[in-house]
């Protein structure tokens, strides 16, 4: 079911006098158009109610838009006039499937993470391609649900578990959201493997480009298609709210991926190292503005050593690179919490700088 077949079947419910608060533009409808078996979508003033308004079947589009707009003047705060040549009767189901829909689109996944605040998965689902993929947390999450029916018989979002899948209904949350907030762009899955087309891709670039009061943070293993993408994309140069990232573990697999970082095109660019895995030595942070370091969790984690992260920081201290140490990782994490050397690090890098590092912190989830 598309977003917009959800908004008519929720608009065209007269049962339910309910107020649903529209953001505009609506994907896929425009100002005054045909939708489907003649039914139209006027989207009008902000000060228009919701209203189901009959029409009938001899009145015109435009006279019927005159009649809608008499309704508008009656008091309320929708943004939307539905109208329909017929009365219809929709059933629960589909009203709940309808809803559903729409919260689907109009909602982000708040998260745990500490240096992000929402999570925003058009894509969910992966394959794993280096070590630093062994235990992965989201695989783990979306395996727990494969074959689920929900008792209403509906499946479970990870009902197909953790193979890639494409979410086209997701991909315009976040015009929707009106609080600015830092959002890391597909936590269950990454943006630019094999499996998702160049076109989807570009989708996802071009609503983070038309939302600027957010805060993006894209990380992938795939640096090599990132780099090749973004040359495709000059205008990321300039869109300091586009934070792209790689993610290093190791030597072999996750040290190389820094170069193609380097050379692709991006406003803010960022290394998470997690899980750290080995002592990855000398760093060359040139063009890196922010460093993550963190330690695998879970009860099969791979141990890190505190010797290697001290060497990072301070690599980041001497290149003034912003440092964040998320975690120390371990069966248990909450015990083993995220202090380093009797204090946190929460550096993040400032947006909208053009010459020079700055660096703003944070203290989050602090425990002593």
């Amino acid at each position: 079911m598309t977003v917009e077949r959800a908004l008519l079947l929720r608009l065209r419910v007269r049962e339910q006098r309910r107020a649903i608060h529209l953001p505009l533009p609506i994907p896929g409808i425009t100002s005054k158009g045909a939708l489907e078996n003649g039914e139209h979508l006027i989207a009008t003033a902000p000060s228009v109610r919701h209203e189901a308004v009959n029409a009938p079947k001899d009145v015109e589009p435009e006279n019927a838009l005159v009649m809608a707009r008499r309704e508008a003047r009656k008091p309320a705060q929708s943004r939307a006039v539905f109208l329909t040549s017929e009365p219809r009767r929709t059933s629960r189901r589909t009203f709940d499937k309808a809803r559903d829909v729409w919260n689907a689109f109009r909602c982000a996944m708040p998260t745990k993470i500490e240096w992000t605040d929402e999570t925003w998965n058009p894509v969910t689902g992966c394959v794993k391609i280096s070590p630093g993929c062994k235990h992965c947390y989201a695989e783990k999450f979306a395996e727990r649900w494969r074959g689920v029916v929900l008792p209403n018989k509906r499946l479970h979002v990870f009902h197909d578990g953790f193979d890639p899948t494409l979410r086209p209904e997701r991909v315009m949350q976040p015009l929707a959201w009106k609080t600015p907030r830092m959002v890391f762009v597909n936590s269950m899955s990454d943006l630019f493997g094999e499996f998702v087309p160049d076109e989807f891709v570009a989708s996802v670039f071009d609503v983070m480009h038309r939302t600027p009061q957010h805060t993006y943070q894209i990380l992938t293993k795939r640096a090599d298609r990132l780099e090749s993408w973004t040359r495709r994309a000059p205008w990321l140069a300039k869109a300091k709210h586009i934070w792209l990232g790689v993610s290093v573990e190791d030597r072999k697999y996750g040290v190389p991926r820094i170069e193609h970082l380097r050379h692709a095109i991006a406003g803010t660019r960022f290394l998470s190292i997690e899980p750290l895995l080995e002592d990855v030595g000398v760093l060359d942070l040139r063009a890196i503005d922010w460093v993550i370091v963190g330690g695998e969790s879970g009860p099969r984690a791979r141990p890190m050593k505190e010797v290697w992260v001290r060497s990072l920081r301070d690599q980041c201290l001497a290149a003034s690179v912003a440092f964040f140490f998320k975690q120390w990782g371990g069966a248990q994490k909450h015990r083993t919490g995220r202090v380093l050397e009797g204090r946190t690090w929460d550096q993040f890098p400032t947006r909208g700088r053009d010459a020079g590092v700055q660096r703003q912190e944070r203290q989050l989830h602090a425990r002593p």
